[in-house]
């Protein structure tokens, strides 16, 4: 009976499993030590944390970079001992007994798909958890300027709420301006401003969930657009049920980047998004949450390249390899903005947006294979 696992088959994946991890480690090294590292050791002179928050932070910080050093050290190990091979004759030496680019590739792919899930849980556990962690070291993340627009059945404004700070649950210096039924040509008249010191989540008698105000000020306006009275308010509910939830959901999510959520969550937040007709943000959002599934599979497809760049004549410079490889980690990274951007303005949908960068590697993997004639 053939054996499945061959003594090849543990050998190249061994030689790329130890490069891969030094990659990982040195390029973990080089991310971690210029600015936050330098940074930490600053907090922890000057005492504004003790040495133990310190070592915290960096550990907490260290998914974030994992995220990103998962494909880089899989494309640099595999390009590294494919090159080696390459240079001491092995690879000639697989070929010549008959095995060929896809049998010699098997091991790389086994390895490739381990390392894939490690990033995808690294994005979908490790970074949200790691986050969370941080903002309770570093006490919270203040929000600045939020704006909930309420419309009406027919896509009119009703009811526009500005939050001008969000910390740990708390609301302060809320803006709450009720429109108008009155349209003039594209401008909505204000029937009421109020400005309140406080707010919060709270219920109602009948435990519906609404938005608690406190010391507030209100400003009734007339037809013409002329204040009528100015009140003082104790205290007031506004967006009560489905709304109060959706819009401090959304102002929850929004004080946090896409990386914080976790992929349950993050869906949860796209829904709502669509549901609330927020077009840009949900756009953006959806392209996130894709990224989330084709970003790990680059890692299969930089493991093929770096094999591909490794397959090299003796006497070839190392150096082209390696140049070609962090060019294209490079352009996959830079690039990635780009799209965003294109998602969120609705120029191309978001899931062209997340497909395209690993598509495109896709294609220059099958063009390089095609020109080297392995």
């Amino acid at each position: 009976m053939k054996k499945i696992i061959t003594v090849y088959d543990r050998y190249i994946f061994m030689q790329v499993l130890q490069t891969t991890i030094v990659a990982i480690l040195l390029f973990t090294i080089v991310w971690i030590a210029p600015e936050m590292l330098l940074n930490t050791i600053k907090k922890v002179l000057s005492h504004e944390m003790s040495a133990q928050t310190g070592a915290l932070v960096l550990f907490y910080e260290l998914p974030k970079i994992m995220g990103k050093a998962f494909p880089v050290g899989l494309l640099l190990g595999s390009l590294f001992t494919f090159d080696k091979l390459s240079k001491d004759s092995e690879l000639t030496i697989f070929r010549a007994v008959g095995m060929s680019f896809s049998r010699i590739l098997r091991p790389l792919l086994v390895l490739s798909f381990i390392v894939t899930y490690l990033c995808f849980v690294t994005y979908d556990k490790w970074i949200p958890y790691s986050c969370q962690k941080l903002q309770d070291i570093k006490g919270g993340r203040m929000l600045t300027q939020y704006i909930y627009t309420q419309k009406d059945e027919k896509n009119h404004p009703a009811t526009a709420v500005i939050v001008s700070k969000f910390l740990n649950g708390k609301m302060s210096d809320v803006i709450v301006m009720d429109f108008s039924q009155q349209v003039f040509d594209d401008l909505h008249g204000l029937e009421n401003i109020m400005v309140a010191e406080n707010g919060k989540m709270g219920k109602t008698k009948d435990g519906t969930p609404c938005w608690e105000l406190s010391d507030i000020t209100s400003y009734v306006i007339d037809e013409e657009g002329i204040f009528k009275s100015v009140d003082k308010i104790d205290s007031v509910n506004i967006l009560e049920g489905e709304a109060a939830v959706n819009a401090y959901t959304i102002m929850i999510n929004s004080t946090k980047r896409d990386r914080d959520i976790n992929n349950k969550d993050l869906r949860q937040y796209v829904k709502l998004l669509k549901q609330e007709r927020l077009d840009e943000d949900y756009r953006l959002m959806l392209n996130k949450y894709l990224q989330r599934f084709f970003h790990p599979f680059v890692c299969v497809l930089l493991a093929i390249m770096g094999c591909l760049l490794g397959f090299s004549k003796p006497r070839e410079q190392r150096l082209i390899g390696f140049t070609i490889a962090i060019g294209c980690i490079f352009v996959y990274y830079i690039t990635l903005p780009f799209f965003d951007l294109l998602a969120e303005k609705g120029v191309l949908h978001p899931f062209i947006t997340a497909s395209f960068p690993p598509l495109a590697f896709l294609a220059a993997i099958i063009a390089f294979y095609k020109s080297r004639d392995l």
